[in-house]
């Protein structure tokens, strides 16, 4: 049973960082693309970042430069470092699973696992 726990999450000032944790168990972590999706009040689903079973790495354009997303097999756990916050960058950060393995895409519709979300607030 594919299981994906996100942490981390907090109330942060502009200007601040977090570093989100999505802890996996139940299939070949390494095998397997990974993504952070998050979800602000009243907006879609949006993907934020992803990385390849490889390690290679991708952003959507508003977070190039401030997030950093990374993975640790031995640990099959998820990381993406939050920096220089915005009050926009506020929302519910869900890690997901890509469905097949040894391959990506940022279309949420190809993702088959989630996490609960963890919630990241920026505000002063």
């Amino acid at each position: 049973q594919v299981q994906l726990v996100e942490s981390g999450g907090g109330l942060v000032q502009p200007g601040g960082s977090l570093r989100l944790s999505c802890a996996t168990s139940g299939f070949t972590f390494s095998d397997y693309a990974m993504s952070w999706f998050r979800r602000a009040p009243g907006r879609e689903l949006e993907w934020v970042s992803g990385i390849s079973s490889g390690g290679s790495t991708f952003y959507t354009d508003s977070v190039k430069g401030r997030f950093t997303i990374s993975r640790d097999n031995a640990k099959i756990t998820l990381y993406l470092e939050l920096n220089s916050l915005k009050t926009e960058d506020t929302a519910m950060y869900y890690c997901a699973r890509y469905r097949s393995p040894r391959t990506w895409s940022r279309d949420k519709s190809f993702y088959d696992s989630w996490g609960q979300g963890t919630q990241v607030t920026v505000s002063s």
